[in-house]
């Protein structure tokens, strides 16, 4: 079937292009193979979602199997997957000539997408938590890619909480599995009254293990520490994919458990909802505020991305439809948007090795065009109308009010506004700076080393550019994406 091509195929590939070393001598064969083999991902899982269907692939015993199966939630996620993969891929290519291990890191850039499509597709809560784990051990590598004292510390510590928060996840399942038996995924839950009665508060201690377990990947206090020393580190496709796509894997595997297999109404009202909330708030607020302090390019993006995935956390933990419509949308524009801002820092590491904000100063005489990307998605991020963030934060705010939390219905909006002013703060600066250094300014190092216009080379410009645009576009024209939403919210709830 179609769906095991899209999960298989770039694993085959990965492996392949692991296992030859001879295509390291051939760079031109490496990186076509390389594109070809995400484009064919990307139409794959288009034409999978399309034609939609399930299959079995291990029966391990009578109610626990290994399986895909194609509904919306997976769908969105496996396309906006697919569709960022082949982007910031092609923008490795020209990155990538000038690092070293290209072969490697190709390959299991390749093993990754696979493993997150299997993800996306799984159909049951025990798959899904099989694919989970081996999306952290085939992404460690683009983590430990440099291999630096500072990479291998950093991708230990990817290690570490990511496997921290995968037991605590298991905790929770090995619970479920025990007293639902079959945890096949079905919009609303599939957990009863019956099979609740009398386990009432050991199921909450679980349920809550498991949304913190989970939102380990998505960066969400206190298992936030490691993506703040995992981007930075990591080349700049890889951080892309690490911010905009892998931090999404724990936003569905959260999806999954409270909306598909629990079911909210479990949980609304409960300790549980509220101390989640709580996290989740907590981390908009502290990951905007690190942003705002930090220096280093890549790590302010990184603790950018703490606080705006907690935005679609928060979200879906009001348990409320507009919440919830603004959480999957906020999906989609963040991964859009924070894939653009790495690959920008990407483009400006090749093009002037800076790394550090306070280094930006006239970075608009070397890059224009790039430095105006920059700005759309920037924009984007903060939530200014038209653009895409502006739409996802509006629901967001609007379902926080009428989501009846108490407090939570003022304390949310109040957050992510003052954490918009915070966005503004850390990112404008360099579109400001880059474009108006002031008189100050002598320009000697862009004259000695004329850099003077030199935007970076069409494969790294282009992505950038297709996902600033995407940024502005998605915003001019919601509407698919909210209908999708809206459509995926009437069956959860």
């Amino acid at each position: 079937m179609i769906m095991l091509w899209a999960v298989f195929l770039p694993v085959l590939a990965g492996v392949l292009v692991l296992a030859l070393k001879d295509m390291e001598g051939n760079r031109r064969v490496l990186t076509a193979a390389f594109t070809a083999v995400l484009t064919a991902e990307a139409a794959l899982v288009i034409l999978a979602v399309m034609r939609g269907g399930s299959v079995t692939l291990w029966r391990l015993t009578d109610t626990i199997t290994l399986g895909f199966r194609i509904d919306r939630m997976g769908g969105l996620f496996a396309v906006l997957t697919s569709v960022i993969w082949l982007l910031a891929g092609i923008h490795s290519t020209a990155y990538m000539k000038h690092e070293h291990d290209e072969r490697r890191f190709y390959g299991f850039y390749l093993i990754v997408v696979g493993v997150l499509s299997g993800l996306d597709f799984s159909a049951d809560l025990i798959t899904m938590y099989v694919f989970y784990e081996m999306m952290t051990l085939t992404s460690l590598p683009l983590v430990l890619h440099e291999l630096t004292k500072e990479a291998v510390f950093a991708g230990l510590k990817y290690l570490f909480y990511s496997v921290a928060g995968a037991f605590l996840a298991l905790f929770g399942i090995f619970f479920l599995a025990n007293i639902c038996g079959d945890l096949q995924f079905a919009a609303g839950g599939i957990l009863t009254p019956e099979m609740a009665a009398g386990k009432e508060g050991i199921l909450l201690f679980a349920v809550f293990a498991m949304i913190v377990g989970f939102g380990t990947k998505a960066g969400m206090f206190p298992l936030h520490g490691w993506l703040p020393a995992a981007h930075p580190v990591a080349p700049a496709p890889a951080s892309a994919v690490l911010s905009g796509v892998i931090t999404k894997a724990g936003v569905i595997a959260v999806i999954r458990v409270v909306y598909y297999v629990v079911g909210p109404a479990v949980i609304r009202g409960t300790w549980v909802q509220t101390v989640w909330m709580v996290l989740t708030l907590l981390t908009v607020f502290m990951g905007s505020v690190l942003a705002y302090r930090e220096k280093v390019m890549k790590k302010r993006f990184a603790y950018s991305t703490v606080s705006q995935v907690s935005y679609v956390l928060f979200g879906l933990s009001l348990l409320q439809p507009a919440a919830f419509v603004g959480a999957i949308s906020h999906v989609i524009f963040h991964s859009v948007i924070k894939d653009a801002l790495f690959l920008f820092a990407g483009a400006v590491i090749v093009g002037t090795g800076w790394t550090r904000v306070e280094q930006l100063r006239g970075l608009g005489r070397i890059m224009p065009l790039t430095l105006a990307f920059y700005t759309l998605a920037a924009l984007a991020l903060i939530g200014i109308p038209p653009a895409s963030g502006f739409v996802s934060k509006w629901y967001l705010a609007a379902g926080a009010l009428a989501s009846g939390t108490g407090v939570f219905s003022v304390a949310g909006p109040v957050v992510l506004l003052i954490s918009a002013l915070l966005t503004a703060g850390y990112l404008l600066p360099i579109t400001i700076q880059g474009y108006f250094p002031g008189q100050d300014f002598d320009g000697r190092e862009i004259e000695e080393r004329n850099l003077a216009g030199k935007e970076p080379e069409p494969a790294m410009l282009i992505p950038i550019g297709i996902l600033a645009l995407a940024s502005l576009l998605l915003g001019c024209f919601p509407g698919p994406i909210l209908r999708l939403a809206q459509a995926i919210a009437e069956t959860v709830f």
